[in-house]
Formats: C-alpha cells, structure tokens, sequence
C-alpha cells in the first residue's frame, strides 16, 4: 500500500462516515474502520473531511478571445485550482473558423501537455458546422470527448444559428453525447450593443444593461424547445437568472433530460459591482452578466432543489492592467471573463454549507459527483469507493481564509472576491495518490496531469 489516510471523516455526495481509507497506484483499494495493512506514507486527517477532489468542468483555460489571451495556462492554472480543492477540470477546445473537431481537441491538447498538475478533458466548441464538422462529432465521442458546446450568443463569431444547433443535437443524440448550450439571444445583444454605444454609452455597466436577463430567459427556452424537438439531453452553462432558470424547472419539471449549472459569481455578486468606481466595473465583465442580487435567493433554491446540479466557475482570466484596459473607451472592447478556479469550493462551503443553505453531502454532489455522473467520469471521479481514482481532499473544516489577489495562485492581477473571508479549505489535496498540495505548499509536478477519456453520455 503506498498511502493511508487515517483519521478522518469520510464525505461523499451520499454518505458520511468515518474510516480509513488504502491507496495503491494512483487508486483506493481499502475503505475501512480500521485498515492494519503497512503503508510507505500515512496522512493524519484528525478533523477533516476526506471527500473526493472537486471537478471544475466549466474552464478556459489558454483561450484566445477578443485579441488577446487567457492568463492561466494549463500550468497556472490547475495549480491554482488543486490549492482550493479542485482535482480535474474539463477545458473548452474552441474550433476555430474551418477547423476540424480532431484539429481543435489537438491543439488543446498540446496546450495541456507537460503543464497539467492533474487530469484534464474536454468539450468540444462547435462553431463553423459543415456537413464534414458534423461527420466529426461521432469520431469525438469514440475518441473520449462526448460533450459539444454550442453558443447563441457572440454573433459574428462563436454563435451558430438555430439550424445548426438542431442539426447538431440530432447527431449528439445518435452518438451519445451531451449539447452544452451558452443561451443568450444573440441576435438581440447584437443590436441593443450598437444602440449603447451609437449613444455614446461606453461604460463597463453597459456590457450588463446590453446583455439583459430576458434575452437569457428567451434563449434558455428557446434552446430547450429545440433540444426537445430532437429528442435530445441539453445542459445550459453559467445560468445566471431566474427568468433562465424558470426555463429550466419546467423543463425538468416535465421530465424533459435538461439540466443546468451556475457560478459562484451569479450567487455572490451583482450588477452592483459595475457601478464600482472608475473602471474598476470591468474586472466584472463576463457573459452573461451579473444580476441584480434580488436573483440570488432563487438560484440558492436551484441548488437546493436540483433545478441546478453543477456549480463550476466558467474560470476565463484576464488581467485589469493591458487587458480589461483594452475597453477603456468601449465596454465591447473588453475581454469577457474573470477568474475563479482556485476559490469556488472555498466559496460554496462557506456560504453554502456554512451558512445553512446546503447539507455537505449536496456540496460534495454540486463540485464533484454530478460533474462526474453528468460528463462520462463516474465512477472513476467523484466518488471515494474502492477502485475509484485516489483523487482526494482533506478539507478542515475550521480553517481561515482571506481572498486576495497579492496571496491567490491564478496568474491573474485581481480576483472578483477581494476581501472576502470564511473557514474551510484544503489541508491535504491529491491526484491520483501524489499529494499535490500539503498545508498551503503546492508539492506536485507539471506534466503528471492525464488526458480522460471520458465516457458517452448516460452510459
């Protein structure tokens, strides 16, 4: 046995016990009470839980977008995430004007290469669909990316038209794979944009007054209607509002297979943050936008409810100075995203289980079983069950954390959550039986990170 984690308290998104838990190989091979068998290295969990390594399947990780570049590669940027607990991620491969699907999960691939801490996949952006792109999509499946992200939003660029998105959940649903969808109306923000900045309406606050919560909840049903015209699954990203999530519940409420996440951002800031001085508004600038706060409650009940099963953090780094200052004089001209990766179980623990909102075992299925069970890693991921990857946490409960961007690990020069404090955070994080992270100290290798093949949808 090359690993023994004693101890501590066992934290599943079904279960809560004590016991002991055998690692060999990279994998749990004895769960029990009592565990007598030697091991070259013993982990006193005294006080934590030992729950299964998050899993962020919403990144962008090395993304180019609007002239420049995320600041967190594939290196910064798992680091960054196994400080907060965060033991795999699933990355977008964005296809490129006429790309092929294999050219684009290749060049993402080699972005990933000798820099991951730990393991990666990845979804698959459909955004120039041709009869040989469509062709593709089972090819993906087979080679272990069962997931395609569509966008109706970013017209002129990322955004596909209702056809194609047909088109493409009709070929997702022969080979087993889930549509991810990006709804906001595009056709729409294309024109309230214009308008904006016709009038001379050029501040950070108007990326949010341009992006309004209706043209997400028209696009969350509309995309909905026509995933259930093709008899296919759907997943709706970084829902933000309730007017998307209304959307969603009846979906759900129907039977229909919908199924959607939010970000700790849309639960713990608004639009307030645009109105913040000078052009400190545009560290907020993100699609969709941030709300008004009165929407926080009912995404909280989403989680509560599963109306939501996923909490990812859409992590799209992008430094204020060079960077968001590029929209100086047009808050089109600022690049869309902001950091995320490293805080987000931190984030939902305190303000989640801490406060009373979720029990622990809903915020071990929100990080980490339902990212696992939804995108082909069950039961492999997620989980702690013998056979299942050693990719572990041993969360303290107690321990203080302040967030600031002089101590975080993005390679980013902000964080929306300046200030913001709570107790709970990683004492121990592993992947695959390496301790990666031990008592604030990162203690892995880049390049030990493995590509997962991940599983069809439902299978």
């Amino acid at each position: 046995m090359d690993l023994k984690i004693v101890g501590g308290t066992v934290v599943t998104d079904r279960e809560t016990y004590p016991a002991e838990i055998g690692v060999a190989g990279g994998r749990i091979v004895q769960i029990a009470q009592k565990i007598d068998a030697e091991a070259g290295q013993t982990l006193d969990a005294a006080g934590c839980y030992v729950m299964p390594g998050g899993i962020d399947m919403h990144t962008h990780l090395d993304m180019p977008f609007g002239g420049t570049v995320s600041v967190d590669d594939f290196e910064t940027g798992t680091r960054a995430a196994a400080f907060g607990g965060t033991t795999s991620v699933i990355d977008f491969a964005i296809q490129g004007k006429g790309q092929s699907l294999t050219d684009t999960v290749n060049t993402w691939k080699k972005k990933a290469e000798g820099k991951a801490v730990f393991d990666y996949g990845f979804h698959v952006a459909v955004t120039d669909l041709t009869e040989a792109v469509l062709a593709e999509l089972p090819a993906m499946v087979a080679a272990g990316v069962p997931s395609f992200k569509c966008f109706l939003a970013y017209k002129g660029a990322l955004m596909i038209d209702d056809g194609a998105f047909f088109r493409i959940l009709g070929k997702a649903k022969e080979c087993g794979a889930l549509v991810m969808l990006h709804a906001e109306n595009g056709e729409i923000l294309d024109v309230l944009i214009k308008n904006a900045l016709a009038k001379g309406q050029t501040e950070p606050k108007y990326h949010a007054l341009t992006r309004p919560p209706e043209a997400e909840g028209e696009a969350t049903s509309r995309g909905i209607a026509i995933a259930h015209m093709a008899g296919a699954p759907l997943y709706i990203v970084h829902l933000t509002c309730r007017e998307a999530l209304a959307e969603v519940k009846r979906a759900r409420d129907l039977g229909w297979p919908v199924y959607a996440e939010t970000c700790p951002q849309y639960l713990l800031k608004s639009f307030d943050n645009y109105l913040e001085p000078g052009f400190e508004g545009a560290k907020y600038v993100m699609s969709p936008p941030l709300r008004d706060k009165s929407n926080w409650a009912d995404l909280w009940t989403g989680l509560v409810m599963d109306d939501l099963q996923v909490v990812s953090t859409d992590h799209c780094p992008f430094n204020f100075k060079g960077q968001k200052e590029m929209g100086l004089k047009s808050f089109a001209q600022i690049p869309n995203g902001a950091p995320g990766i490293e805080h987000r179980l931190m984030l939902l623990y305190q303000f989640g289980v801490r406060q009373g909102r979720i029990s622990m075992n809903r915020f071990m299925d929100l990080v980490s079983a339902a990212p696992a069970r939804l995108f082909g890693l069950s039961p492999r991921k997620g989980a702690v069950a013998v056979g299942s990857d050693a990719d572990l946490v041993l969360w303290d409960p107690e321990a203080a954390w302040e967030i600031s961007a002089q101590t975080h690990h993005q390679n980013v020069d902000y964080t929306p959550y300046e200030g913001v404090s709570g107790k709970g955070k990683p004492r121990v994080v592993l992947s695959a039986g390496r301790v990666i992270v031990q008592e604030d100290r990162f203690t892995g290798q880049p390049g030990t990170g493995r590509f997962l093949e991940r599983r069809p949808f439902g299978r």
